[in-house]
């Protein structure tokens, strides 16, 4: 198997495994690329392959959401989880609309900014999992509004690199009483429409620079982020409702203190 099928395979299971974990997948990403020499043409294989773990979230939940969607004419308790979902969207359009230009070509060319946020963010999550609130809030379908939009205001934070939108959005919610499994299965349905939609309008904004010439490479990226997404999915609920989160604010740390030295040294 040539080089460059390998560095796809490697990226696509490093999407897969980061996607809906508070580690930030997009610092993983791009630090990985950087180091790697690893560059596609308008980003295109960066997008697709986070379609592809977007893609495994969407069918692991497909049965729930639809579910959701076919009782919402009946059922006030699924039309308030839908408006909740949307209400926790609403200001990462916003933000997105407004920030994308300057998040894209400033914010992800800085890959010492990415390696500090890692750290920090890891000892935010390591602070929060142990002085968070008491449980109010037990079920990711029936938070209220006000803390729905509370959440979705903290995915905000995730606009800067090495934040991660699941960490922020859990951190978020972990302040406001939810319970830690439901904070997480929040943050996953969240990252339904929110990560979607960034997907597609990054399609659309960069498709003038998009370049599917390296198709192979770009589709075993695709196929290890669905399949690697799916497991980590089905894993991570019954983890954290058992561990929290330490293991991954300890991650992160890790991580972005390694990179942050080699990138200090000039790699």
């Amino acid at each position: 198997m040539e080089q460059s099928t390998l560095i796809a395979a490697a990226l696509g299971i490093l999407e897969g495994l980061t996607e809906f974990l508070p580690v930030s997948s997009t610092g993983h990403l791009l630090l990985a690329g950087h180091f790697l020499g690893f560059h596609s043409s308008g980003k295109t294989f960066e997008v697709v392959i986070q379609l592809g773990a977007i893609l495994a979230l969407a069918s692991v939940y497909a049965a729930l959401l639809a579910g959701l969607v076919l009782r919402a004419w009946h059922d006030p308790a699924a039309r308030r989880a839908i408006v909740s979902l949307l209400v926790a969207f609403l200001p990462a359009v916003v933000i997105g609309l407004l920030a994308h230009d300057f998040i894209k070509n400033v914010l992800f060319e800085t890959p010492m900014l990415i390696a500090v946020m890692l750290v920090l963010g890891g000892f935010v999550l390591l602070v929060i999992d142990r002085i968070a609130p008491p449980a109010v809030h037990h079920d990711a379908l029936d938070l209220p509004v006000r803390t729905s939009l509370t959440i979705g205001l903290f995915q905000c934070l995730a606009m800067v690199p090495g934040v991660s939108r699941s960490g922020a959005t859990i951190v978020g919610a972990l302040l406001f009483g939810v319970e830690k499994r439901a904070a997480a299965e929040f943050s996953f349905l969240l990252s339904l429409p929110t990560v979607g939609a960034a997907v597609a309008y990054d399609l659309f904004v960069n498709r003038a620079a998009l370049d599917f010439g390296a198709v192979w490479q770009i589709a075993v990226g695709f196929a290890a982020a669905f399949f690697t997404a799916i497991l980590v999915v089905r894993w991570a609920l019954g983890f954290i409702g058992r561990n929290g989160y330490a293991l991954f604010g300890w991650w992160r740390i890790i991580i972005g203190t390694a990179a942050a030295t080699l990138l200090w040294l000039g790699y």
